[in-house]
């Protein structure tokens, strides 16, 4: 298996720990470079904030790797993510959207719901996001530079 240019950050709080769990081991199957921000283990006081945070500061530094994180609903942790400048996260829910996400907006975390999806469900998600490149059309760029802008302000 080869290993892939980019880094993948993990995160996830108690409800999300099986599932980040479950995907570590997926994706490491297919030769991705992780590194797992906690919660190490399944501590049920924890907070998603903490490891969304985590995991959006990263991509907030190196925009081109890439953040799964994983709280119950999956809404918290986009929440946090969509706070850090150059981190732009989707709250996973199809394969077509988390596609067009990463093809149109250029996403770099992909925010998950322990509660909604099942392991091989999230692993299709995580696979498409990981796989699918940027179209980098004018409109899509213009997009971006705008949202950019929004940051600066």
């Amino acid at each position: 298996v080869r290993i892939k240019l980019m880094t993948v950050y993990l995160g996830a709080d108690h409800r999300g720990y099986g599932l980040k769990e479950f995907l570590k081991k997926f994706l490491n199957k297919r030769g991705y470079r992780l590194v797992d921000l906690g919660n190490y283990s399944y501590e049920k006081k924890d907070d998603y904030p903490d490891f969304a945070a985590k995991v959006a500061a990263k991509i907030s530094k190196n925009p081109k790797d890439r953040g799964i994180i994983v709280c119950g609903s999956g809404v918290g942790v986009d929440v946090v993510a969509n706070k850090f400048k150059k981190a732009r996260s989707v709250l996973g829910f199809s394969p077509a959207q988390v596609k067009a996400a990463r093809t149109d907006d250029d996403v770099n975390i992909l925010s998950l719901s322990a509660d909604f999806k099942g392991g091989q469900e999230a692993a299709k998600l995580a696979g498409i996001f990981l796989e699918t490149p940027f179209k980098k059309a004018p409109r899509f760029k213009r997009r971006l530079r705008k949202i950019s802008k929004i940051e600066e302000d």
